[in-house]
């Protein structure tokens, strides 16, 4: 398997580390809902090792052009783009029960309806699919959301279990995030 420098934006939250705390395996199909600068869609990427897919989401089309010229780069074909509002009904885009894993990282501080996220994330899963969120835990001297618009450990389950889901495990995501990994509820 072929490796690649890391991107800079790596530090705060250990995206690499992350991902194999995920249980990424080749051959799965994965969400990255607000993608942003595609730091956690490249690392998914190289570890699905081309097979599978990764679907970058992200409502900014510009960082959407820079994942798919970087992918492109380092010839990962199992990398696509979506520009959507996540925050709409069917924002994904993608087919109902499609995706093995449903991934949102330092999202929940940037919208307003949370509920809207949770909801199609599992709309999306398959059933026995997984949601893994990384979100930060607190405002650190400038870097991430200001201190209002944290949101919670708590209040992200809070919204995840409103949508269905329960809390699988916790993990170190980073020494200012917070990690879950959560599974729709069986009925």
């Amino acid at each position: 398997m072929q490796t690649h420098t890391p991107l800079k934006t790596e530090g705060f939250s250990h995206p690499v580390r992350n991902v194999a705390m995920l249980g990424v395996e080749p051959g799965m199909e994965v969400a990255d809902f607000g993608s942003g600068s595609g730091v956690y869609v490249l690392a998914i990427a190289e570890r699905l090792e081309n097979s599978g897919h990764v679907y970058a989401i992200d409502v900014q089309q510009d960082l959407l052009r820079r994942i798919k010229n970087e992918a492109h780069k380092r010839d990962y074909k199992n990398v696509e783009v979506i520009w959507s509002d996540l925050e709409r009904p069917n924002g994904s885009k993608i087919a109902d029960s499609h995706v093995d894993l449903v991934f949102i990282s330092n999202l929940l501080f940037q919208i307003e309806n949370r509920d809207a996220i949770f909801i199609e994330a599992a709309r999306i899963l398959k059933k026995m699919g997984r949601l893994a969120v990384i979100d930060w835990s607190d405002s650190f001297q400038g870097i991430g959301p200001q201190k209002r618009d944290v949101v919670s450990k708590n209040k992200a389950l809070e919204h995840a279990q409103s949508a269905g889901f329960e809390l699988q495990r916790e993990f170190n995501a980073g020494a200012h995030h917070y990690g879950l990994i959560l599974r729709k509820k069986k009925v």
